[in-house]
């Protein structure tokens, strides 16, 4: 307790006393309250006084009668970080420290899976990364386990579960052997998240090809195009007819139309008609007239 001087005339002489001044000023802060949690701080002191709190992207100011309670409603302190508590009076100030922990109850999840749209069959080629965050966006550094699942494309699911680090998890998985959406799921406790993986058809296998004589001309087709998987390569893949003859080349592009390919060239005797798609390459025939 802070003491003053009190000069006294007795009886001619001075006399020097001391009195107490008024109640020095404090405050009790907690050490650690969870993002959110209602909460109280004890001051004390006379008189008015004005109370900060500081911290991460979250300023409170109130002006308080010391001795009395500052109390801190249900979702006012919501920002997980280091605060600073600043008490002042008329002629004295104070500070404390205190920290604002995140959530241990997820809310919400921001689920990134990459690519969108890949080709079947590829060992490690779909990633997926989980950030964790409780009610009030703040990231979850705590561990927590966090579930995938790969599943909808006819194949039987794929499934993991690791444990975050730092309110991270991530993991990479296989695509499935067939064609479809496939649905990509994380879940952490009962909240979840899903993305769509669209898995398309690789690269054709097996490219095959029919010629027969239409008027003047001969027709060429190919046999309904698949890739290594069996599934259908989609329509619109190009596949490539050539012609060769005596030197000279005769060449047509054409898309796949209902997962054939067709055109018709030049009949010429002892032409060379091959096939091919990207570098896929399919068979040859030779024409010959009466064919």
């Amino acid at each position: 307790m802070r003491m003053r001087p009190l000069l006294t005339l007795v009886a001619g002489f001075v006399v020097c006393a001391t009195v107490a001044s008024a109640q020095m000023l404090e405050f009790e802060l907690p050490r650690s309250i969870e993002a959110g949690a209602p909460f109280s701080i004890t001051t004390s002191g006379n008189g008015k006084g004005v109370f900060y709190l500081v911290g991460p992207g979250q300023v409170v100011r109130r002006e308080i009668q010391l001795g009395e309670k500052v109390v801190f409603s249900p979702g006012e302190v919501h920002s997980a970080g280091h605060y600073i508590a600043i008490l002042a009076g008329d002629d004295s100030t104070r500070t404390a420290e205190m920290d604002v922990t995140a959530s241990m109850r997820p809310a919400t999840l921001s689920f990134l899976a990459k690519p969108s749209r890949l080709s079947v069959d590829q060992p490690n080629a779909i990633s997926g990364v989980v950030y964790i965050f409780d009610a009030f966006r703040n990231l979850l550094l705590e561990p927590k386990e966090v579930s995938f699942e790969l599943s909808g494309t006819g194949a039987a699911p794929q499934t993991r579960t690791v444990s975050s680090h730092n309110g991270v998890a991530w993991v990479r998985l296989n695509s499935a052997p067939k064609a479809g959406s496939g649905q990509f799921q994380a879940r952490v406790d009962n909240v979840t998240e899903k993305r769509i993986v669209q898995e398309v058809s690789g690269e054709p296998c097996n490219l095959r090809m029919s010629a027969h004589k239409s008027g003047q001309r001969v027709a060429v087709e190919t046999a309904p195009l698949l890739d290594c998987r069996g599934n259908a390569v989609p329509d619109g893949t190009i596949v490539t007819f050539k012609e060769t003859y005596n030197g000279e080349e005769t060449t047509v592009d054409v898309p796949l139309k209902r997962g054939v390919a067709r055109t018709e060239l030049p009949a010429r005797n002892e032409g060379l008609i091959s096939v091919a798609t990207g570098v896929v390459m399919g068979n040859e025939i030779r024409w010959k007239e009466g064919q």
